[in-house]
């Protein structure tokens, strides 16, 4: 298991950075071998944003007046790190067949979420050696149930964090896709921020050129000018239903799954098609 212990000690935030970075990649790839998973994982990104960031506070008009800023969860925060962990391309391409999310996609959810949570568990625990704490937020059911919104917003962290750009779907795309889970920690520890995308990576918010992830919206949800999050939420439960015996499955991913941006940032594409394999 790479640590920080394994290399020179931390000098300079860059050095920090490349340390988190290899740390998360060694992680990921792992943990397939180690825990005897369904689900194969891409390669990670990483993404550092700065808790003082003035787009935190603008979080709070954005998502929820409730929305937790980096400091409600360590007084002394200094920056978010953020890492999204793509899925592998069989898992994406098994959840565009039918209306309900395929058995590899419910399975990627359940083992991605305790993925997250075990990372996000190690990296606290190797910062720690390093002198620093942090404050660990759960991947997912972190959201208040009658509204459907979350006090903290992975996505809309992962974007100031530099990851990548929300599309039409709301989804966070980045340049591995936007099929994938999202995990966050807060830290004291000062790292350099990540520069965000200068341009929109979804192609309806670039061009108008595309509305794909409104077409696969199964049960009408998404639309190009509103979302019913009500709507959305009744068809996670069905399929929360559908794959118990999995555990709590409580996802769709229609709207990612066939999509240009499913695997890339689609702007660094040539061809625009959706890939079939």
């Amino acid at each position: 298991m790479l640590s920080f212990r394994s290399h020179s000690p931390f000098t300079t935030s860059k050095v920090m950075r490349e340390k988190i970075e290899r740390l998360v990649e060694g992680f990921v790839r792992e943990y397939p071998v180690r825990n005897r998973t369904r689900t194969e994982w891409e390669s990670p990104l990483v993404g550092f944003a700065g808790a003082s960031d003035p787009l935190c506070t603008e979080l709070k008009g954005w998502v929820s007046e409730t929305h937790f800023l980096p400091g409600d969860l360590r007084a002394d925060a200094r920056t978010v790190i953020v890492y999204f962990i793509p899925f592998n391309r069989k898992t994406v391409i098994s959840n565009r067949r039918g209306k309900r999310a395929s058995v590899e996609w419910a399975a990627a959810y359940i083992e991605t979420n305790r993925l997250i949570m075990e990372l996000s568990q190690h990296l606290s625990g190797e910062l720690e050696k390093e002198g620093f704490q942090s404050a660990l937020i759960p991947p997912t059911h972190n959201f208040d149930e009658k509204r459907l919104i979350s006090n903290w917003s992975h996505r809309h962290l992962a974007w100031i964090a530099g990851l990548g750009t929300l599309g039409l779907n709301r989804m966070l795309i980045t340049e591995k896709g936007c099929c994938g889970r999202l995990g966050s920690l807060v830290t004291n520890a000062s790292i350099e921020p990540t520069p965000r995308p200068e341009k929109e990576y979804c192609l309806f918010k670039h061009d108008g050129s595309c509305k794909k992830c409104v077409d696969h919206c199964t049960y009408g949800a998404l639309k190009v000018d509103s979302y019913d999050r009500k709507r959305c939420y009744e068809v996670c439960l069905i399929n929360a239903e559908t794959h118990a015996p999995l555990g709590l499955a409580d996802v769709c991913g229609k709207c990612v799954a066939a999509v240009p941006c499913s695997f890339k940032n689609p702007l660094n594409r040539k061809d625009f098609r959706v890939p079939q394999s």
